[in-house]
């Protein structure tokens, strides 16, 4: 019994066994960088990122490679650009297969049973035709300058061809573009040209940039070197010019230092001088009367002796007398000027004063005169006496008139030392003889008749009415 079970035991285990090994043989995987292709009687299905049973006899799977495929594209051939230019391009291409179930069914369908060589080699003859294709629209200048363009543009071709295939382009790239005939060699040599030329162009622009600079700095350090010579020849002027008036003033004090010391030995000389004639007098007048007392004799010496000195005193008198009379001589003189500018400054107001009030008598005289006039022409009848009779009875209040002026005089001070005739008592004789001169004028200019012939007419008028009586 106890065999049995062992036995039965045994033979589980192992069915189990042969189980587990039988289907660990059916499960398939597919990694994440693969697709498994699953086909058999239920037609084909895709497997992706995780596992499936396969039923051996009724399906069949295989792998495909999901990865990136990296290869060169350069066609041996030379391609021909848009200007004719044969090239040579060297790019490299990036493809995989799409992650959608309907593009990896169609790769499945187009790359399934071929080779990496195989498959390669029909991605890289469809590239290239297209390829081509592009290179023949455009330039070197843009293949060469722009080389992200054809990358793009080769992405964009591809992408109809390559999703037939169930492909996608990731990316496309240009290493290398070469030609025979060294056209892009000398495609550079303009702008070569140009930026050497602009180089050049900078250089000296920089080189005449900086001798201007050098030039303006010397320049400016010409002017400031100059401003700063300026500044020290004035600082230098001011310099001596201050010492020179130190100088002056050094000089001006020690003069006026040896005039006060001058002043003062002089003065002490003098006091020296006077105190000992002083002495010298007391001294002669002791001897004199030592001499009075002892010697009698000598009376004669004595009285010389006294005379002398009354002509020593009689000389300092009389120039002491002298320098008096300067004195009062030059107060006389100052006097004499002062009164003599007081006199001339009142007979130039008295002349003035004088002079206003004739000439406001001579208008009013001139405005009667014209009234006058007036009435002369309103009273025909009045002859030629009448007018001069009018003419004389106001002559009295118009030479009062004048020489009133004269009569508001109290004192007239007079100062002349007769040298000049325009002084004095002469000018004031000379101002009254101008007032009176006036009359005569001042007569013809309200009459309108010459006086001498005036007074010839009222001469003749007085002595008509004579003859008439003495006729009768």
């Amino acid at each position: 019994m106890t065999n049995e079970i062992i036995l039965i035991s045994g033979l589980s285990v192992l069915a189990l066994i042969l189980l587990l090994g039988v289907m660990a043989r059916m499960y398939r995987k597919a990694g994440p960088n693969e697709a498994l292709i699953v086909y058999g009687i239920k037609g084909p299905r895709v497997v992706k990122g995780h596992g499936t049973f396969i039923i051996p006899m009724v399906e069949s799977c295989r792998d495909l490679s999901m990865e990136l495929m990296s290869f060169d594209v350069a066609p041996q051939q030379d391609l021909y650009t848009k200007q004719g230019v044969a090239v040579t391009v060297e790019a490299v291409a990036q493809i995989k297969v799409r992650s959608d179930q309907p593009s990896i069914l169609t790769a499945a369908e187009q790359f399934l049973s071929k080779a990496p060589q195989q498959r390669e080699g029909l991605i890289r003859l469809v590239m290239e035709g297209h390829l081509r294709g592009i290179i023949g629209q455009l330039t070197v200048e843009q293949i060469v300058k722009e080389p992200e363009m054809v990358g793009d543009r080769m992405r964009s071709t591809c992408a109809d061809d390559m999703s037939k295939m169930g492909l996608e382009v990731i990316s496309f790239t240009i290493k290398e573009v070469r030609d025979k005939n060294e056209y892009i060699s000398n495609m550079g040599r303009p702008d070569v040209a140009r930026i050497k030329r602009d180089a050049e162009m900078a250089t000296a622009e920089a080189e005449r940039d900086t001798a201007i600079l050098r030039a303006t700095a010397t320049r400016e350090a010409a002017v400031a070197k100059a401003q700063a010579d300026q500044d020290r020849v004035i600082a230098e002027t001011a310099s001596q010019t201050r010492q020179a008036e130190a100088q002056r003033d050094l000089d001006i004090k020690k003069a006026e230092y040896a005039e006060q010391s001058r002043k003062q030995q002089a003065s002490a000389d003098k006091a020296y001088e006077i105190q000992a004639n002083i002495m010298q007098q007391q001294v002669t007048a002791e001897q004199v009367k030592v001499q009075q007392v002892e010697k009698e004799g000598q009376i004669k010496v004595q009285e010389a002796e006294i005379a002398r000195h009354e002509k020593e005193l009689i000389a300092t008198v009389l120039k002491e007398a002298e320098i008096s009379r300067q004195r009062i001589e030059m107060m006389a003189l100052a006097e004499k000027n002062r009164l003599t500018s007081e006199a001339e400054g009142r007979a130039a107001a008295i002349r003035t004063q004088g002079e206003a009030e004739a000439s406001i008598i001579f208008q009013k005289g001139e405005a009667e005169a014209k009234a006058m006039n007036v009435k002369a022409v309103a009273y025909q009848e009045w002859n030629q006496a009448a007018v001069v009779d009018k003419l004389l009875t106001n002559m009295a209040d118009v030479v009062r008139a004048m020489a009133e002026p004269l009569s508001k005089v109290d004192r007239i001070t007079i100062v002349s030392t007769g040298n000049d005739g325009d002084a004095g008592v002469h000018k004031i004789t000379g101002d009254m003889t101008k007032i009176a001169a006036q009359v005569p004028a001042l007569f013809e200019a309200l009459s309108g008749m010459d006086i001498k012939q005036l007074m010839s007419n009222v001469k003749a008028m007085k002595d008509k009415p004579a003859n008439g009586e003495a006729k009768s």
